[in-house]
């Protein structure tokens, strides 16, 4: 749409606020500028406007005009009218001294030679005026604003918060600084912590650095701190745990800065701080897997998402949007969280073949019907029903959805020649207590059983397995390939921090309600990882496949889950089963206390990445499992009641109350 002259007009005419503070800077120049020099011409002469001689007067007064243009010519060029005063720094200090000198320089000079020489005085009493007026006026404001904090005085009323900043680094005085800056904040910063001796027991900005680390807890009663920043960004994982862990014992509000990419990228403020998450509780640094591998694999393929809408699914489409693929096919069943995905990676890789398709992996008419058009050379198998209690009470949901659209989908793989196929199972399905973990444990077994049908030439013996009838049209019609490359792994590993269904976001929301926090058990412990970390290494496992391998991730140090919750209280500024109750509501139907992340029998092997194992597979009859399978499935269907018994056979491992 073309603006019209009138609107051209107005908008090039348009007078912002700051036009209007850089008139009476340049107002409040012109009139420094005359004062400054005449004033010490009126001192060189005692003060006494009389006694001032012509020949000192009239230079003065006929060369003061063009001066002053002079002068506000350079001030312009240097930018000394745009600055944000309100905020100035160094920098704009040395500019305008640096524009002050200038022009007096020019001033000695061209007055002396149009004129005649004036009195030394003059011209050194001229520039010392003159640059502390430029210069006063523009730092007013900070003078002003900083003399509560220098003599220590209250800005706020005696509801202020006190501050305990810990790091007195570049991030930690720029946070100071936006702190004091910020006149609608009633909070303020007493004390600095940092554990260079050089800085400790000086001050920034009129605030102490009383010491490092281990002066903490004394500090915070010594100050009555309110609230404890923690602005080290570039600190490692451990170094932020052991402060963290300290912070927690004083009962003070935590927060701490973003990443350190981020507070370079958008700048130190106070609401830029976060609340302290587990990922800092959990003290260790992310994991930074080499992806190259993955580069290659994955660059110019065709990759099919299943489940790609959920936690673990979308971050595997985020990350395999990352590396180039030829084409990405997200297939979930839920349209939300497919649309969602869908409008990220849209706005993020606008370059990127996208199909966004809605269906179940129990509908092996449309399995095949996607593979057949889309051809996907790499699957990752992400969907299944995961919540543990919820499949307690609907058993045979978790067979349909996770064993038989599973075995579907895996079928589908196979018959239409994809090069590698990638289970995404649990620590649950070792020694499994619940359906859930079970359920996956008949997945991996799922997938054991392909690979070793194919490897031995078998794979035309592997049954379909479908529930409608003949005459509505077969699952996987065509006969299946003479040679079949096809790699079947499963990727294992424990909880994943922010995943639907996860603990942590639990225990916030109870804890910003008061309370209770829930713990079912109070020795019951988890690994945990991040969404990132798990998914980048399951991308890496999938790069290291030959076919028939179960990966299992090294999640670290387990976590004992109740110790998490009153750590999150502690750092939320309250103290646990005081002012937030921590109550234990018993294990939940399929919970056990710890997971495993291996069976006994399967032992491990190495990879090249020393956070990535393999189990060695356990053997089992094929033919007779092929054959429990269907019954399973069928089972499944009729919804009958002896769903578990059924599996107990079939994964004798499986332990259930049921």
């Amino acid at each position: 749409m073309k603006l019209s002259k009138a609107s051209k007009c107005k908008r090039k005419f348009h007078i912002e606020t700051w036009h209007i503070k850089a008139i009476f800077l340049m107002a409040y120049d012109i009139m420094a500028i005359n004062i400054s020099y005449f004033v010490a011409l009126w001192i060189r002469f005692d003060g006494v406007f009389s006694e001032i001689p012509e020949k000192y007067l009239d230079p003065y007064v006929n060369f003061i005009p063009f001066y002053t243009v002079i002068s506000l010519v350079v001030f312009y060029f240097l930018r000394m009218y745009h600055s944000v005063w309100e905020y100035v720094s160094v920098r704009e200090l040395m500019k305008a001294a640096i524009g002050s000198l200038s022009v007096s320089a020019v001033h000695i000079v061209l007055i002396t030679v149009l004129f005649q020489r004036m009195p030394i005085s003059y011209y050194l009493w001229g520039t010392c005026f003159q640059m502390l007026m430029l210069l006063g006026v523009r730092f007013s404001y900070r003078i002003f604003s900083a003399v509560p904090q220098l003599f220590g005085t209250d800005t706020g009323t005696h509801t202020c918060n006190k501050i305990m900043i810990i790091g007195a680094g570049d991030a930690g005085r720029m946070l100071l600084e936006n702190i004091q800056k910020t006149r609608a904040n009633k909070d303020r910063v007493v004390c600095m912590i940092d554990d260079n001796p050089d800085k400790q027991n000086r001050y920034f900005n009129g605030v102490q650095i009383v010491g490092g680390r281990d002066d903490i807890l004394n500090s915070v009663k010594k100050y009555n701190i309110d609230k404890i920043y923690i602005a080290i960004p570039s600190a490692s994982k451990e170094s932020i745990r052991d402060i963290v862990n300290i912070c927690k014992e004083t009962g003070c509000e935590t927060k701490t800065l973003p990443d350190f990419y981020q507070y370079v990228n958008s700048g130190i403020t106070a609401g830029a701080l976060k609340d302290v998450s587990v990922e800092d509780l959990l003290g260790r640094d992310p994991i930074n897997a080499d992806m190259k591998e993955v580069y290659d694999l994955i660059e110019g393929k065709t990759i099919l998402v299943t489940g790609g809408g959920g936690s673990i699914g979308s971050e595997l489409c985020r990350q395999v949007a990352a590396h180039k693929p030829a084409r990405l096919i997200v297939f979930d069943i839920y349209e939300n969280n497919a649309y969602a995905i869908q409008q990220e990676l849209r706005d993020k890789y606008p370059e990127l073949k996208l199909d966004v398709l809605i269906g179940s992996v129990r509908d092996s008419r449309r399995l095949d019907n996607i593979f057949k058009i889309y051809h996907p050379d790499i699957v990752y198998h992400a969907a299944a029903h995961k919540h543990v209690p919820l499949m307690e009470d609907s058993p045979c949901e978790a067979i349909k959805n996770n064993v038989i659209g599973t075995y579907k989908t895996a079928y589908a793989a196979m018959v239409n020649n994809c090069s590698r196929f990638v289970l995404i199972s649990t620590d649950k399905a070792v020694n499994p207590t619940n359906i859930m973990g079970a359920s996956k444990r008949l997945c991996e077994m799922v997938i054991q059983a392909f690979d070793r049908e194919i490897k031995e030439s078998k794979h035309k013996n592997i049954p379909k397995m479908f529930t409608h009838l003949e005459e509505d049209g077969d699952f996987c019609s065509d006969a299946v390939p003479e040679n079949v490359k096809t790699e079947f792994v499963a990727v294992r590993f424990g909880n994943v921090l922010g995943s639907n269904g996860s603990v942590v976001p639990l225990f916030k929301r109870q804890i910003q309600k008061g309370g209770p926090v829930t713990v079912t058990h109070p020795e019951i412990i988890r690994y945990f990882m991040t969404i990132p970390e798990a998914v980048s290494l399951v991308l890496l496992a999938g790069a290291y496949a030959h076919g028939g391998e179960i990966f299992v991730l090294d999640m670290g140090s387990p976590v004992k889950i109740d110790t998490l919750a009153r750590n999150l209280i502690k750092l939320s500024g309250l103290k646990p089963d005081i002012d937030i109750r921590v109550e234990y509501t018993g294990l939940r139907p399929g919970e056990k206390l710890y997971e495993e992340k291996l069976m006994e029998e399967e032992g491990l092997q190495t990879t090249p990445n020393k956070l990535i194992h393999i189990g060695n597979p356990i053997q089992f009859d094929i033919d007779l499992f092929h054959k429990q399978l269907e019954e399973l499935m069928l089972s499944a269907y009729e919804n009958r009641c002896d769903i578990n018994e059924k599996v107990r056979e079939m994964v004798p491992t499986y332990k259930s109350g049921n």
